[in-house]
Formats: structure tokens, C-alpha cells, sequence
């Protein structure tokens, strides 16, 4: 186990056991480095400056869930033999009925990934948002009884639109009892900000922090367009997040996991954007953590 891994490790546990301050591992979201294979991706991920890679585990990702046995080791080696960590896969699971959820578990304990991302329950037309919970809760419940036989933690990325989990307090619904250790946020302040306008993504980020487990980083700016209103995706430093705050919040809570950096912008998978985004990041974690 390399130190970033151990780092990881120990970003599953409740923050108040996470000892001295860290800093967080950057990594980039391999869906923006998809032209490269696992070796490759290894390289230009290390090459551009990150200090891991957010794997994608998932249909059209880096590894394909029916291969997810064999592939994810080999994936994992392949990255970390260039001097990086795996911290966390993304997921498409929603469900323990997924053939592809035991499989995934295995291979995350054989690879030593503790953290994996979950995928979304879209919102149901004419069913609430507490009959949601209830029906989500018994899935997440169904999945996590699986995944922490195995020692792993999962994250609930919260997405805007509609989406089960875009306000935050839903997911509280279904995690409030759980154990610290089994589930926790993947919070991302660019889909909070979306949904929070002034304020409220402000109370989504005090609600995730004592159970953050990793967090999305993208940047967008509300513009009308043949007379809607639409977020447009955006370089971060240029959009509506305030990253000065975020990062804040992070560096006092001790938050040292992973941040995985999004790029939906438009040429946002180009590498001098990348690289761009960053140095960014690089900037806003070196001024909060310091």
C-alpha cells in the first residue's frame, strides 16, 4: 500500500480519528482522460501534475463492469506503477441486483480502492420525495450491506436536476443511521451552488462535512439563452462557485480525501485545460491548507 492509499484509508474514517491535517488528494476524473488506456492514462495524469485518478468502473469507462474482475487490478497497477494513487472508482451501482456489484467489490479489495461513487436514482414523475427515500434507502441499504463485507465506503455525489439526492438533505434521509465508516457525501459545490443559489449550498456543505468521503470540483455560471435560463459549464475561477469558502470549510474540517477534478466545459478534455484547472485547484488548496 503506497502513502496516498493509506492516506484514503483513513479518509473513510470519521474526521475527528484522521490525525493531523493533510492535504487532499488531487485527481482528475479519468472520463476526461478517456482516449488513454491505463498505462497512458497513468503517465499523462502524473505528467500533468495530479496525485491520482478518480477511475471510471462503469459501461464506456476505463474498466467495463463485466470485466471489472479481471480489468480493475490490472487498471490499478498499471496507474499507480507511474507513482499515483487510486483513491476512488466511479460507479454506475445503484442496486445489489447488479450483476456487476459483487464483482466490483472484489476487485476494489484484490486492488486495495476503498471509496466508490454510486450512481443516481432519477426522480420519478408523481412519486414524492419521501416515497423516494424509502424506496432509494432500501437499495442503498441493500448495496451497503454487501460493499462493507469487503471494508469499502461509498459516496453519494450529489447531482442537479432531477435527480434523487440534488437538495442533499434526501441522501441525509438515507444515510443518517449508518455506520461512518459504510457510506458518506461525494460533495460537489458546483452541483450544490446549481441547486443552492445564495445560501443553500452553504447548508448542504455544513450538512456533508462531518461525513465527507471525497468531492466533485467544476465551476459553471447561470446564462439565458433564447430566453432560458440554462448553467453553463465553465473553467474553474471563471463560474459562481465560491471556491475560497469551500476550501475553507475543507481545510477546517480536516478534509484530506480526494478532490476529482470535472471538466464539462467545452474543450474541457483537452490537456492545456487540464493542466489549467489544476493549477487552479492547486492554488485555492495550497492557500486553505497552509
Amino acid at each position: 500500500m503506497t502513502r496516498r492509499d493509506f492516506v484514503m484509508a483513513a479518509a473513510a474514517l470519521p474526521l475527528a480519528a484522521q490525525g493531523a491535517k493533510t492535504k487532499p488528494v488531487l485527481c482528475i476524473f479519468s472520463k476526461h482522460m478517456s482516449e488513454f488506456q491505463w498505462d497512458e492514462l497513468g503517465a499523462k495524469a502524473k505528467e500533468v501534475g495530479f496525485d491520482g485518478v478518480d477511475l471510471t468502473v462503469r459501461p464506456k469507462g476505463h474498466v467495463l463492469p463485466e470485466r471489472v474482475a479481471e480489468d480493475l487490478p490490472k487498471a490499478v497497477d498499471a496507474i499507480r506503477k507511474h507513482g499515483l494513487s487510486v483513491p476512488m472508482i466511479t460507479t454506475d451501482l445503484k442496486d445489489a441486483s447488479d450483476p456487476a456489484a459483487k464483482p466490483t467489490f472484489e476487485a476494489m479489495k484484490k486492488a486495495g480502492v476503498s471509496l466508490y461513487k454510486l450512481g443516481y436514482w432519477n426522480a420519478k414523475k408523481g412519486q414524492g420525495v419521501l416515497a423516494a427515500a424509502q424506496e432509494n434507502k432500501r437499495k442503498l441499504d441493500g448495496l451497503l450491506a454487501l460493499s462493507k463485507q469487503y471494508g469499502l465506503t461509498a459516496g453519494l455525489h450529489n447531482h442537479s436536476g432531477p435527480y434523487f439526492g440534488c437538495a442533499v438533505w434526501d441522501y441525509r434521509e438515507l444515510i443518517k443511521d449508518v455506520n461512518l465508516r459504510e457510506a458518506g457525501y461525494y460533495f460537489d459545490p458546483g452541483h450544490a451552488t446549481v441547486e443552492g443559489g445564495l445560501n443553500g449550498w452553504r447548508v448542504s456543505l455544513d450538512l456533508v462535512l462531518p461525513r465527507l468521503k471525497m468531492s466533485a470540483i467544476k465551476d459553471f455560471y447561470w446564462e439565458k439563452s433564447k430566453g432560458q435560463w440554462k448553467n453553463h459549464w465553465c473553467p474553474l475561477g471563471e463560474g459562481m462557485v465560491n471556491w475560497q469558502a469551500v476550501f475553507a470549510e475543507y481545510a477546517k474540517a480536516e478534509f484530506s480525501g480526494p478532490l476529482s477534478l470535472h471538466l464539462e466545459y467545452p474543450g474541457g478534455d483537452d490537456l492545456p485545460s487540464i493542466r489549467k484547472d489544476l493549477e487552479y485547484m492547486k492554488q485555492q488548496v495550497s492557500a486553505a491548507y497552509a
